[in-house]
């Protein structure tokens, strides 16, 4: 079993990193202005701008 992937409003961050909105269109369309943010280990993850997005960490560039 591996660690999540997505998370919502309350989760803990599971890792130090950033992590940005994404929605369930967001592979095809992509979202406009996605929230994103930096946590610490622990945090917890705030409110997104819309009930239908979850919170995924961002890919190293």
């Amino acid at each position: 079993m591996g660690e999540r992937t997505k998370f919502e409003q309350g989760f803990k961050a599971p890792n130090d990193g950033w992590y940005m909105e994404a929605g369930e269109d967001s592979f095809h369309m992509g979202i406009s202005h996605p929230k994103k943010i930096s946590l610490k280990k622990g945090q917890h993850f705030p409110k997104t701008s819309n009930h239908n997005r979850v919170w995924v960490k961002m890919p190293k560039v």
